[in-house]
């Protein structure tokens, strides 16, 4: 790996510089035989690499570290070493960005470190939730088993999200191919017809000359049209990625019919499971509630979350400050306060959990189910009454032939 410093000399002259090691630890030494004495030292990240272009090639999926829980958890109870484990699987591993950071991580842990302080330096692949799950089962010695508890989170997690995932983009895709068969029929369809018609001196009807007239309008500015959708999606792009944007985004998605109650349900479905594991890893409950927050993919039910937290330092407990605000749901309400009064905490969030995921499976089928016959609906509509219309203007055009 290559390190980058800044330090003082024998001189006391303060020097920069570059050296190549095998960790933190061999780079500080190296240092001090130099005759340096280090003020900052750090992984060298230029601004553009052959690393930097594997890794936006070779993105990390969640599957490969599934996979790779479950086979440290396995090289782990056969008696091999972390350090080694690691090793073996650092050359398994597909991705070239792991394979990278597995080696970082292989280093760390030679040097010392416990894995999962290896694993915290890269949030975007081991998110907070697992490390700190792995820290708890380091300290208590059954690393093997949580390894394997995280793999079976995040497998559940995984699925959850592309069934809603799924259940948000259908509506989307249908929607947008409707409007576009629409726009076709307007713009290059009915054209045609009106041609026909005012050359036999036939008067359309009102509705059909409107449609003709819009179709005309978006035809001859069919480019400013397009620039002008790309400028608010550019637009629409950059607000969402703000706080505020990302919030007010969450929260409409939340009101959405169907869908929002399916997000809804999968977001409260992945913060009971989260809880329960890391209750059941003996974690306190406040810092449960913290990194549960953080972990949440809606704003909205983040912050929720986060009021939680303040109120249960205050020593409101967790069910009571829950019951203040709507987003948590009857259920996982009641079934928290028996959690906190029975001391089974984590069953109870689990059943919750299982209660929501089949809520939540119930209605995406439900709304995959309707999306087909409401857009067939839609534009049968749409083109039954321009059939309509123009069947009306022919009669007129054969009575006044008659």
């Amino acid at each position: 790996m290559i390190y980058q410093y800044v330090a003082y000399n024998t001189k006391g002259e303060v020097v920069k510089g570059k050296l190549t090691a095998d960790g933190d630890q061999a780079a500080n030494d190296l240092l001090d035989y130099a005759g340096y004495n280090a003020i900052t030292l750090k992984p060298y990240s230029p601004f553009f690499t052959t690393d930097f272009l594997k890794d936006q090639l070779s993105q990390v999926k969640p599957n490969d570290v599934i996979l790779l829980f479950r086979q440290l958890a396995m090289l782990l109870e056969s008696g091999t070493d972390i350090a080694a484990s690691l090793d073996l699987l650092q050359q398994q591993v597909s991705s070239a960005r792991l394979r990278r950071v597995l080696a970082e991580i292989v280093s760390d842990v030679r040097d010392g470190s416990q894995l999962s302080e290896g694993l915290e330096k890269h949030p975007k692949i081991f998110p907070d939730v697992y490390c700190k799950m792995i820290s708890v089962g380091e300290q208590s010695g059954d690393l093997e088993t949580v390894l394997r508890q995280v793999a079976d989170y995040m497998e559940k997690s995984i699925v959850t999200a592309k069934q809603t995932k799924g259940a948000l983009m259908m509506p989307a895709i249908t929607g947008t191919i409707a409007v576009l068969v629409i726009l076709l029929m307007i713009m290059f369809i009915l054209p045609t017809f009106s041609k026909m018609f005012d050359s036999m001196g036939v008067e359309l009807p009102g509705g059909v000359k409107f449609l003709i007239d819009l179709g005309v309008v978006l035809k001859e500015n069919v480019l400013i049209i397009i620039v002008g959708l790309l400028v608010a999606g550019v637009a629409a792009w950059a607000y969402v990625r703000t706080p505020r944007g990302r919030y007010n985004l969450d929260k409409l998605i939340l009101k959405i019919p169907l869908v929002g109650r399916i997000r809804h349900l999968s977001e409260l479905a992945r913060f009971c499971r989260s809880m329960a594991l890391l209750f059941n890893s003996g974690l306190p409950l406040p810092e449960i509630m913290l990194l549960a927050s953080r972990s949440s993919g809606n704003k909205v039910i983040s912050e929720a979350l986060m009021g939680v937290h303040d109120d249960m330092v205050k020593g409101e407990g967790v069910s009571g400050p829950m019951a203040k605000n709507k987003l948590f749901l009857p259920m996982l309400v009641q079934m928290t306060k028996v959690g906190e009064e029975s001391g089974s905490l984590d069953k109870t969030l689990i059943a919750v959990a299982n209660s929501f995921e089949t809520e939540a499976e119930d209605k995406i089928k439900s709304v995959i189910s309707l999306i087909q016959p409401a857009m067939t609906a839609v534009i049968g509509g749409v083109v039954g009454l321009i059939a309509v219309t123009l069947m009306s203007a022919m009669t007129k055009m054969y009575e006044g032939f008659g």
